[in-house]
């Protein structure tokens, strides 16, 4: 087997059937025997790779000696092996599965064949494909899965409706390029994102899971991983994240405000809406400008490091935001709360500091005080947002001429 493996790879080798795998030597050799299998029969010029996790059960040893390339991978993590067996793959294509025989390798004709097309990445869907018995747990069948696909397609536009399958194939060059920097179960689910971002081709094809041939149990946990993968989604979507919601903190403290600034409200027999609530929607609206600067200042921070591409909507706001409009903004929104201020303080002062009718004079004195706290809470968002441009102009300065290493220079992100 070894030898037959040997002959089919070569410079021009097409397919690189990527297995990851830590402790699955009850499996791996029939995942390893199906994947051959495959490429015999489909007369596929490929190899067939195990990216090693550190396996104790002798798993190396039998892929080996079933014929495939081993790589060993000492950084513990899914994503950490999937990340060297793509950079140490030969193929022009990987196809990369689970090492528990839960998805069968000799049948990826349909994978191979959209590749070829020119897709970028080919997803197996298992909920058109089929799911076996005992296969996928009822709460990741019905919940988990769904839920977190559904996150997938609102947050980043994509149509792939299993976000997390296991068995894919893609691009070897165009997975290398979006330079993903994950090492947990996470790997997944940035590769479906940051591919998404940059507008790759992607499509979905059927694919049957079935349950695992392992006695273990998984190495996924539900709640951990399925908040992990939540987290992910999250952070990679700043607009989701944070300004959407700071939007709506905002819209609501204004219209709660604008209601109550005449005076009380009567909603209801015995239920009034008065200062207290007027605070509430002061509140609100400087939570929500808060909760939007760190929007910008993430989706700033995201695309100078890489993380994101460059948004092609928000491209030419993001650069307009200098610090010295940022501050002239907050010097702006400051000065108006200073003025209520100090109307507050003269109506006070017009009755010698004593007691006065003060609905008017309150809410004047909330907004006044939200409208400087904003104002500040802005000039240092401007500040904070103005020093992560500070790596990029020194790296711009030395690419001019001088090249020797800098702090700015030698700050080292992961990458795939």
């Amino acid at each position: 087997m070894s030898n037959v493996s040997v002959s089919r790879e070569g410079p021009d080798t097409e397919l690189t059937i990527l297995i990851p795998c830590l402790n699955e030597a009850e499996t791996v050799g029939i995942c390893i025997d199906k994947a051959m299998k495959y490429l015999d029969e489909a007369g596929v010029r490929g190899e067939v790779v195990v990216a090693d996790n550190g396996s104790t059960d002798g798993s190396q040893q039998l892929a080996k000696a079933r014929g495939a390339r081993v790589i060993s991978v000492a950084l513990r993590g899914y994503g950490a092996a999937l990340r060297k067996g793509i950079l140490a793959a030969r193929g022009r294509y990987i196809v990369m599965g689970d090492a528990d025989d839960s998805y069968d390798f000799s049948k990826i004709d349909n994978f191979v064949a959209k590749l070829r097309e020119g897709y970028d990445i080919v997803m197996g869907n298992r909920f058109c494909g089929g799911i076996g018995p005992g296969a996928m747990p009822l709460l990741h069948r019905y919940i988990g899965n769904p839920a977190l696909s559904f996150f997938g397609r609102v947050f980043f536009g994509t149509m792939v409706r299993d976000f997390h399958c296991g068995l894919r194939g893609f691009n070897r060059d165009r997975i290398i390029a979006l330079n993903l920097h994950t090492t947990g179960m996470e790997f997944a689910s940035e590769m479906v994102i940051s591919a998404a971002l940059r507008d790759y081709r992607i499509i979905e094809v059927p694919t049957t899971l079935k349950k695992g041939g392992r006695s273990r149990p998984p190495h996924l946990r539900t709640w951990r991983d399925g908040w992990r993968h939540l987290r992910f989604l999250l952070m990679f979507s700043p607009r989701w994240l944070f300004i959407y919601p700071g939007l709506g903190l905002i819209i609501f403290g204004m219209c709660v405000a604008a209601l109550l600034f005449p005076g009380p409200v009567q909603v209801a027999e015995g239920v009034r809406l008065d200062a207290h609530t007027f605070i509430v929607a002061a509140l609100s609206i400087l939570i929500g400008f808060q909760t939007i600067s760190f929007g910008l200042i993430s989706q700033r921070f995201a695309t100078t490091y890489g993380f994101l591409p460059e948004s092609k909507r928000y491209a030419g706001f993001l650069a307009s935001l200098t610090l010295e409009r940022g501050l002239i903004v907050a010097a702006l929104v400051a000065a108006a709360g200073v003025m209520g201020l100090i109307w507050s303080l003269a109506a006070w002062a017009s009755v010698d500091f004593g007691l006065l009718d003060y609905p008017i004079v309150l809410r004047v004195l909330i907004a006044s005080l939200t409208s400087v706290a904003i104002g500040i809470q802005l000039a240092f968002t401007a500040f904070l947002s103005s020093i992560m441009d500070l790596p990029v102009t020194r790296d711009r300065a030395l690419d001019i001429g001088d090249h020797t290493p800098t702090s700015a220079s030698t700050v080292t992100i992961p990458q795939l």
